[in-house]
């Protein structure tokens, strides 16, 4: 009863077009954040995609295997903006920054777990995978070249995950902007030896992103430090002493979005060694299609920010309905904006692939999976928004199941059926995955619909 008292309150302060003010206003910035970070291996792939099909295989095997290992990341980042989203909402700051804190401590602990098998383990790890040798070659100094800064990259998106949850979603973009300029600058100059650089080849590229990424997660730390964001969030160094109460509350919360994280990353890896089964032309193309879809998608992934951040800053409110009204608000703009993307993808599949490598078979076998890229929009669009409400609410074991269950049950099932054992080859593996995240879709919006969220 306290709780709709209050929320008759908040809802004479906020019409309709004030929602979608907000969720706009906190989605755009998101959506450019997201492509920047998606442009640092966009421009290493086109830098090293004129090596041939093995150096854009080994750029797209050493990422999957750095991306498994960032889920650690989500352990901390996905708590950090559920509980800061929730005490901003409250208006309790002083929390609110006690948890940005305890943040930044736990993600330089996280980050050196996950530097410990790019530095010592890559080889191996490329090997079990499937990589071919002249591929593992290539690709074990470029993910040596990531790991050396793993601490500072787990900084850069635990420290913008934090400032999301405090409604801050223009820093992160900024600093992701700092992490282009420099990527950009030094994988030219250090892979073909531009000015005062050394021509390094291939593991320049990967010394290039690391750089890049180091720096940034070097300049939210001083943002969250200093307090220079618009938001209210202000970390001091007493408030980086990891306390076991709030750091269990974190962990508590984000755990099961790492797990979630993981099993879409080991399911990724798996997929890796059907797909390899095809060649190393097949694999090429496959992994430009990932990068593509990567950008496609940005828009779903801004929208569950958004999703997230609201629900929890609202819930913290007391204003259940009105969260409710920004999810659904962010629904409608995902499946429009991402499925104009999935029409651009039919209609220039072919000269975006051309951008990046020249070789035909590449190019034919990557337009098989770019067409379940355009397939795949829609449903993503609906799966990501309303995975990020229920994270907001703090429902995250219930998202790890509906990310693990179709994800083992369809996708790693169909797709060895339909792509090698019947002989669809990468059209049938993508309409494996296409299904997947069909079933995804399905099972959050029930869940959300069922409305036990609103009480978590």
């Amino acid at each position: 009863m306290a709780m709709e008292s209050r929320e008759i309150v908040v809802s004479r302060f906020w019409s309709p077009d004030s929602v979608v003010t907000q969720v706009v206003g906190l989605a755009w910035p998101v959506v450019v954040e997201q492509l920047l970070g998606t442009a640092v291996g966009l421009v290493n792939m086109y830098v090293v995609g004129r090596m041939g099909a093995e150096a854009i295989a080994a750029v797209g095997l050493s990422n999957q295997l750095r991306m498994l290992l960032m889920a650690l990341f989500s352990a901390v980042g996905v708590g950090a903006t559920v509980l800061i989203a929730r005490y901003t909402g409250a208006q309790e700051f002083e929390e609110a920054n006690l948890i940005g804190g305890q943040t930044v401590g736990l993600a330089l602990v996280v980050g050196a777990v996950s530097a410990v098998p790019c530095l010592f383990y890559g080889r191996v790890l490329m090997d079990v995978m499937g990589g071919e040798p002249a591929v593992v070659a290539l690709g074990e100094p470029y993910l040596t070249s990531m790991g050396t800064t793993m601490p500072l990259m787990a900084l850069l998106f635990v420290g913008n995950a934090a400032l999301r949850g405090a409604g801050d979603t223009r820093t992160p973009m900024i600093v992701m902007a700092l992490v282009n300029v420099i990527n950009g600058l030094l994988t030219w100059g250090l892979v073909y030896g531009l000015g005062p650089l050394p021509a390094l080849g291939f593991v320049g590229a990967g010394i290039a992103a690391a750089a890049g990424f180091g720096v940034g997660g070097l300049v939210v730390a001083g943002i969250l430090l200093r307090g220079y964001s618009s938001s209210d969030l202000h970390v001091s160094i007493q408030h980086l002493r990891l306390r076991r109460d709030r750091a269990k509350r974190i962990l508590g919360i984000g755990l099961p979005s790492a797990a979630e994280q993981a099993t879409l990353r080991v399911a990724q890896v798996v997929l890796v060694g059907i797909v390899t089964q095809l060649g190393t032309n097949a694999y090429a193309g496959h992994q430009l299609a990932i990068q593509l879809l990567s950008v496609g998608f940005m828009p779903g992934f801004a929208f569950s920010v958004a999703a997230t951040t609201l629900v929890g800053q609202e819930l913290g409110r007391k204003a259940p309905r009105r969260a409710a009204a920004c999810v659904y608000k962010s629904m409608w703009m995902a499946l429009i904006i991402m499925g104009l993307a999935g029409v651009g993808v039919i209609a220039f599949a072919r000269p975006l692939l051309r951008i990046f490598t020249s070789d035909p078979e590449v190019v034919a076998l990557g337009y098989y999976a770019m067409q379940g890229c355009a397939a795949m929009q829609l449903p993503l669009a609906v799966y990501f928004v309303f995975s990020g409400a229920l994270r907001g609410a703090g429902d995250t074991r219930f998202v790890l199941l509906a990310q693990a269950l179709p994800i083992w049950l369809i996708r790693l099932t169909l797709a060895p059926l339909l792509g090698i054992a019947w002989g669809f080859g990468l059209t049938g593996i993508w309409a494996a995955m296409v299904l997947d995240v069909i079933g995804r879709a399905v099972m959050v919006v029930l869940r959300f619909r069922g409305g036990k969220w609103k009480y978590l």
